[in-house]
């Protein structure tokens, strides 16, 4: 299984105030949520009028493919123009699976 996240620092101009930046937060969370389907949220920044961390995250089987999605995801929240970006960080996490057969009848499996 292959975990991407990307850290997206936001800068959006014109907000005046907490309110107006979450509004404008949730627009970007959502629209990236309905386009990418991927996890959003914003992880730091909640406290300031103007800028805001969003974290997203995705799985998948393929690293490519993964990276790609958070690409085309910050790409995307460019594109928007809501908010300027500031700074993108993405990693990509190889997590060990090993497949097996599951057997429900079997006690020493815990799975």
């Amino acid at each position: 299984m292959i975990v991407g996240a990307a850290v997206v620092e936001v800068y959006i101009h014109g907000s005046r105030s907490l309110k107006e930046k979450r509004g404008v937060v949730r627009s970007i969370a959502q629209r990236v949520r309905n386009r990418f389907n991927l996890s959003v949220a914003e992880v730091g920044g909640q406290d300031t009028w103007q800028r805001a961390v969003l974290g997203l995250t995705v799985a998948g089987s393929d690293a490519a493919t993964v990276r790609g999605v958070l690409d085309r995801a910050e790409r995307f929240i460019e594109e928007l123009h809501l908010a300027e970006v500031r700074n993108v960080d993405i990693e990509i996490v190889d997590m060990p699976h090993q497949e097996g057969i599951w057997d429900p009848d079997d006690p020493d499996d815990e799975s």
